[in-house]
């Protein structure tokens, strides 16, 4: 995996050449300033009048003091050189930790949709169409019992509103596995269909949709992610923020010419929350976690009595060469 350059290492290589180029800039000017002054004969003739102080062989020290110190800077920048090389592996090492841990979370985020969507499947094919021969067999029993016993026509009745409550609880059991229109129809529908009905759940919130750019070409794994989202954060809104105002706002924008995001902004004017306060719930957690899997980035905003506001970028898959150039 290769592993860019960080501006910190492109830096000290860039001072090192610069303090490099300085010291033979000042060895090359002493040499020419001692070459025209003759300095090493000056040196010669003053040191004759001071023999006994031994300062010509002052040069030869120099000389060894000289050599110790390039052996010492070579030492160094050996050394540094070799942290930087083991920084670089450490950084490579983890990008492919990092990289294998998304992976995971992913592939566990996809076993977690194929479930529900298999449970979904199951609790509308089996559960459903025995619940509605339950409630066949309870009218014809209403119905034949209409000049019979009243209590066996009370029974009928009490059996049918208890077959329509647990229908109707199946029916929101499989809408929160899997999104209601979302295979037949799109990511676009299923979100429609999502806040209208949370719309006629929180009757006193207006609850405002809009979104740019087209979600057509969404793959599922985003455009799972990006349902869930909207679907927690209106739970949380309904659950905690006691809003009358809600607006989500979802945009496609294309970064660069290769790379496109889906900014999602979801905010209330509810009673806010102190965001430095420990948190017991999961379904935060589990937003970040559905983010954080697709490589995309999620931001909270809130004040006690200012609303709350969730922000997420969720990066699109890139297309492979042959198919931008198509």
């Amino acid at each position: 995996m290769a592993v860019r350059e960080i501006p910190e290492d492109r830096g000290r290589k860039m001072a090192a050449r610069r303090d490099a180029a300085l010291v033979i800039a000042i060895s090359i000017s002493a040499a020419i300033i001692c070459v025209k002054l003759d300095l090493s004969e000056a040196l010669l003739g003053w040191t004759r009048l001071h023999e006994r102080l031994q300062l010509d062989e002052l040069p030869a020290v120099l000389l060894v003091l000289a050599a110790c110190l390039v052996w010492f800077s070579a030492r160094r920048y050996f050394e540094a050189r070799g942290q930087l090389a083991l920084r670089r592996a450490t950084e490579a090492r983890l990008a492919d930790a990092l990289a294998e841990n998304q992976r995971l979370a992913q592939q566990y985020l996809d076993m977690q949709e194929y479930e529900r969507k298999a449970l979904a499947r199951d609790l509308h094919d089996e559960l459903g169409q025995y619940l509605n021969v339950i409630k066949l067999d309870a009218v014809a029993i209403r119905d034949a019992s209409r000049t019979g016993h009243p209590l066996v026509n009370k029974a009928a009745h009490a059996m049918i509103s208890n077959v329509d409550r647990v229908y109707d609880v199946v029916s929101s059991l499989i809408r929160q596995l899997r999104p209601v229109g979302f295979d037949d129809l799109g990511i676009a529908a299923a979100l429609d269909y999502c806040v209208n009905d949370w719309r006629a759940r929180l009757p006193e919130a207006s609850i405002d949709l809009s979104m740019e750019g087209g979600l057509e070409q969404l793959d599922e794994i985003r455009a799972l992610a990006l349902f869930r989202l909207v679907q927690e954060s209106l739970t949380n809104v309904a659950r905690h923020s006691q809003a009358t105002r809600v607006e989500v706002r979802i945009v496609r924008r294309r970064q660069s010419e290769t790379q496109e995001t889906i900014e999602v902004s979801i905010a209330d004017n509810g009673r806010g929350s102190d965001m430095d306060a420990p948190r017991t719930g999961l379904g935060l957690v589990g937003m970040r976690e559905r983010v954080a899997a697709i490589g995309g980035s999620l931001k909270l905003a809130s004040r006690r009595g200012e609303g709350f506001k969730v922000m997420a970028s969720l990066p699109l898959a890139t297309p492979p060469a042959a198919d931008r150039h198509a």
